[in-house]
């Protein structure tokens, strides 16, 4: 029963076979028995969550719910939640009750959504294994001695297992689509500003954006067509009508362009990925597509850009916590000066404290023109490039991570190898394109996952191409052994 989707569920609902009352209980019972082999939440939100189910079930009588009405999901720990603790996994957080939910939350409660609880991260974001939580690493269902990918892991380790149908991540760099393709589901960073960030606790501004997890394509366009829209409590949200992304899932991909990026295709790129990636391309031949080879020539300039840009927008972002209004505060301190200086040092952990360091070196007098500014630079011939891509191609395809899930603690001593992790998918944040990650095949039993990239506002596309692919292949019904 529980490892149904979100559709399949929706129906079950619809025709009175479950109650929400009753799925949310299997739910909350399966996280209670199974994650702590996980650890994917930081917090179980059950009293909400049966109430909350308890009205869904109130709507369903009336004939007055949505697709999403009674569905149980989990919010990424990053997200404000009205009278719940929102951590962002930081110490510096631990002890913040949000008094109001971000925009994305308010989306989905309206859709009739019921949260189950908050799930474990990176913290603030910052990491592409889930390793640097407060709260401790996040073990991947497929092996537990493996990562799930970062930061948005625990919602993806939490969709994995069956722990929820579907959640919400958010992707700076590639943190939804990451750990989607290290956990085997599907997950979509949407175009920036499709979905609000406002009450999403900022990492890099210019680059964030929040998005869907599920085990089906079908189920994260159910999930998007909650969460995107305008939102005039976020400044940087694009005010254009939301497309039902379920109405155009089943259209042919006959004819349909699609380029492949011969920089993805290149050195670093684990060879049996390399072969699954390629079968893929197979079947979407097989569907009438049209596959050519494109280049985006300064893919190669996408991790030095991004690794200037996002540590200086944190560096300014995180500059709010100061042990002075909210989070965490030192004991006793002797003067404002030490007040500052143990709160933060105390609170942060070790990645956040470095990517602090970094963005606030390059932001600071005499080297603000030498770094930030041409980071900037390049960002713009990033998204040149994929410019001049879509003026050829329909869709970009590519793997989505060079290798599968490494092992717990491989890469903590070695900062520079775990960003490069994300090198496939940082390119799409720089350039502000949708990007989707799905299951495509397994290298040495470990998942791993096919990219799509979509021009601006392209998520009905992307959806379409990635739901056919889900109809002639069966990687994404594969269940990890134990849950």
């Amino acid at each position: 029963m529980h490892h149904k989707t979100i559709a399949e569920f929706s129906k079950d609902l619809a025709a009175k076979k479950i109650s929400s009352v009753e799925l949310t209980t299997l739910f909350l019972d399966r996280i209670k028995k199974l994650d702590g082999k996980l650890n994917s939440f930081i917090t179980v939100t059950e009293e909400q969550a049966l109430s909350a189910a308890k009205s869904a079930d109130e709507k369903i009588a009336q004939n007055k719910q949505t697709a999403l009405t009674g569905i149980p999901i989990a919010q990424k720990d990053i997200f404000c939640t009205d009278g719940v603790k929102t951590s962002c996994g930081s110490r510096m957080l631990d002890n913040f009750i949000a008094p109001y939910d971000a925009t994305v939350v308010t989306n989905l409660k309206a859709a009739g959504t019921v949260m189950l609880g908050k799930t474990n991260m990176d913290e603030f974001a910052m990491g592409s294994s889930n390793e640097t939580s407060f709260y401790g690493p996040v073990k991947n269902p497929w092996d537990l001695e493996r990562v799930p990918g970062g930061s948005s892991g625990g919602s993806a380790a939490a969709v994995a297992a069956s722990l929820a149908p579907g959640a919400t991540g958010t992707d700076t760099g590639g943190s939804i689509r990451q750990p989607a393709a290290l956990c085997n589901i599907t997950g979509l960073k949407p175009t920036y500003g499709r979905v609000s960030r406002y009450g999403m606790i900022a990492f890099a501004s210019s680059l964030d954006q929040g998005g869907p997890f599920a085990k089906t394509v079908e189920d994260v366009a159910l999930l998007l067509n909650a969460m995107a829209g305008f939102d005039e409590k976020d400044s940087t949200s694009i005010d254009q009508p939301v497309p039902d992304y379920t109405a155009t899932l089943n259209d042919s991909v006959s004819g349909l362009r699609i380029g492949l990026p011969k920089e993805y295709f290149s050195e670093g790129l684990n060879s049996d990925v390399a072969k699954a990636i390629e079968a893929a391309i197979k079947e979407y031949e097989k569907l009438g597509a049209q596959i050519q080879e494109i280049s985006l020539p300064n893919t190669f300039l996408s991790a030095p850009a991004y690794y200037v840009i996002a540590p200086a927008e944190c560096s300014s972002n995180l500059a709010r916590y100061d042990g002075v209004r909210y989070g965490y505060r030192c004991k006793d301190p002797h003067d404002l000066l030490d007040l500052y200086k143990r709160s933060r040092s105390e609170a942060f952990g070790s990645e956040v404290k470095r990517r602090i360091m970094v963005g606030t070196y390059a932001l600071s007098a005499g080297y603000y023109d030498a770094y930030y500014l041409k980071a900037q630079k390049v960002r713009r011939l990033i998204r040149d490039d994929f410019v001049q891509a879509f003026s050829k191609v329909d869709v970009i395809l590519s793997p989505t991570t060079p290798t599968p899930a490494f092992k717990l603690g491989e890469k903590t001593s070695d900062p520079i190898s775990m960003y490069l992790s994300d090198i496939y998918t940082i390119a799409v944040n720089l350039a502000g394109l949708p990007g989707i990650s799905l299951p495509a095949g397994f290298v040495n039993n470990l998942p791993i996952g096919m990219q799509l990239i979509g021009n601006l506002f392209g998520e009905a596309k992307l959806l379409n191409v990635a739901h056919q692919y889900q109809k002639a292949t069966d990687w994404h019904t594969r269940l990890p052994e134990g849950f």
